[in-house]
């Protein structure tokens, strides 16, 4: 059986520790790798919903870690020689944001779970936004409260205290907690706002989240799932939706803060002219089903068509020209959409053979076919001909 090695938690003393000093315990060869074990190390494992820092010992790239029967794991592709000292150095950009986030779940959770006595039931942590699942409703009124008080919460730039209780203390501590805990438990308390048994790291003051963004609230399972952002990704955020404003106000010559007016009255009007667009298209099938009366079959090419109008129009003429009517309207990238119709007909396998002559695919009833192909104008005439 062989001997756990345990590994020094820098992360737990300070966690604002971006490089450290360490010796190689162990290299063991893995499946994808190596797994590298220090006598001490800085970089936090994959766990409670938090994912692992990633960074360098000396310039080997780590990138994971993992706690694997209490042993510290540093996922990497190169071997490290066994007594060899290697700095360490964690990627904090990422790190920070990751207590952001961390921290600001918590805070969240907590006044949920204060105002409404709903639990976090499940809790991810994405690389763009965290996702928190509760097992009750809420609506967007009372999320937008919820963030309120957060934020509210967030300024006030209150300590957070970290404390390892007895047994005994612990029995007095009301937390929350998704499982049954047992042996010495860590509890994150958030003053005022949270106390919740966790592992991760997080930012000593509420200061230094910054702003929660609470993005939406959707119906999952029992209850609900809460989309959230927290620190810069807010900031990034903020910056995203300011361009994407910014460029749709120039787009319709509105002012920043009337580009919702505007879209409106570009809806508006899109609705009106489609309303005439749509007359035209009937009153030229109405013409074109004349034009084409007691003609027979009947194959029309016009440019310029959606798939709805080939429908209308090759549906109006087969009304009228005692025969099979195609319609064929070409497409930006060369192909062609088609429709096809013969009153009391049968264009299966006819639609068949055509589909693979032209590379297209499509169908429908019968009488009446729809779909596209990849052909040249030249194409489809010549097996029409045929």
């Amino acid at each position: 059986m062989r001997q756990m090695t345990e590994t020094k938690r820098l992360y737990y003393e300070d966690v604002y520790k971006k490089e450290f000093t360490a010796k190689v315990l162990e290299c063991r060869e893995a499946k994808k790798g190596f797994h590298i074990i220090l006598d001490e190390s800085a970089f936090y494992p994959e766990g409670g919903g938090q994912p692992s820092d990633t960074g360098y010992l000396n310039d080997v790239k780590v990138k994971e870690v993992h706690e694997k029967e209490g042993e510290l794991l540093h996922y990497t592709d190169q071997p490290m020689e066994v007594g060899t000292e290697v700095q360490g150095r964690i990627d904090w950009e990422r790190r920070f944001d990751l207590m952001q986030q961390h921290s600001g779940e918590h805070m969240v959770s907590g006044l949920i779970h204060e105002a409404y006595g709903y639990d976090n039931v499940g809790f991810h942590m994405g690389s763009d936004t965290i996702t928190i699942d509760l097992n009750g409703p809420l609506d967007e009124a009372q999320l937008a409260e919820i963030e309120r008080k957060t934020n509210q919460k967030i300024w006030e730039d209150t300590q957070i205290k970290i404390i390892y209780p007895t047994a005994e203390e612990l029995e007095k501590i009301d937390y929350r907690s998704k499982k049954e805990l047992t042996g010495q438990v860590r509890i994150v308390e958030f003053p005022g706002v949270d106390i919740c048994a966790c592992c991760g790291t997080h930012v000593t003051h509420t200061g230094e989240i910054g702003m929660v963004k609470l993005l939406s609230v959707e119906k999952f399972r029992e209850g609900v799932r809460i989309e959230m952002i927290c620190g810069k990704r807010v900031l990034d955020y903020l910056n995203m939706v300011n361009d994407q404003n910014h460029q749709i106000s120039v787009k319709l010559s509105a002012k920043m803060d009337k580009t919702a007016q505007a879209v409106e009255r570009l809806q508006e009007e899109n609705f009106r002219l489609k309303g005439q667009v749509g007359q035209l298209v009937d009153d030229m099938c109405r013409k074109e089903a004349e034009r084409y009366a007691g003609s027979g079959s009947v194959l029309i090419f016009m440019d310029g068509m959606d798939a709805d109008s080939v429908r209308k129009l090759a549906d109006a003429v087969t009304q009228t020209c005692q025969g099979c009517c195609a319609v064929f309207s070409g497409n930006a990238d060369g192909s062609y959409k088609y429709a096809m119709g013969e009153k009391d007909g049968d264009l299966r396998q006819f639609t068949k053979e055509m589909n693979a002559k032209l590379n297209g695919r499509g169908g429908g009833k019968p009488f009446f076919v729809q779909g596209s192909v990849q052909a040249s104008e030249k194409e489809i005439r010549n097996f029409f001909e045929q």
